[in-house]
């Protein structure tokens, strides 16, 4: 992990408790991502199959444990959920989504401008 995330930024005392409990969030995601790629490697690096069957286990455990910590921060955070919203479970090009989501924000004329699809219905349902 980056060390100058591990620790809060501010004094403690100056957060709000959610920012908080948000900041722990990340730094859980973060700690989990990174067991994933360490875990990865040693899939790849171990010839023993037997052991390089562990290891993708504990590594694909350490991926559900992420996205564990990735739906607790979608649903405390109404930004991180509209982007959740955006850009998750679609093939359409990752950088076509952006142009198109930042097109409709700003009444733009891209494909999905003043569209009624899904993605448009989702953006005025999701906020909480």
């Amino acid at each position: 992990m980056a060390s100058s995330s591990a620790g809060l930024h501010e004094p403690e005392a100056s957060l709000d408790p959610a920012t908080i409990d948000r900041h722990r969030a990340l730094v859980s995601i973060q700690e989990e991502l990174e067991a994933v790629d360490w875990y990865g490697q040693r899939v790849d690096a171990t010839a023993d199959p037997s052991l390089a069957a562990v290891l993708a286990h504990n590594r694909d455990e350490e991926m559900e444990h992420a996205a564990m910590a990735i739906e607790w921060l979608r649903r405390n955070s109404p930004t991180f959920d509209q982007h959740l919203r955006t850009y998750l479970f679609t093939d359409d090009p990752i950088t076509e989504i952006e142009a198109e989501a930042e097109g409709a924000a700003t009444g733009g004329t891209g494909p999905r401008a003043g569209s009624l699809g899904i993605g448009s219905l989702r953006h005025a349902g999701g906020q909480r």
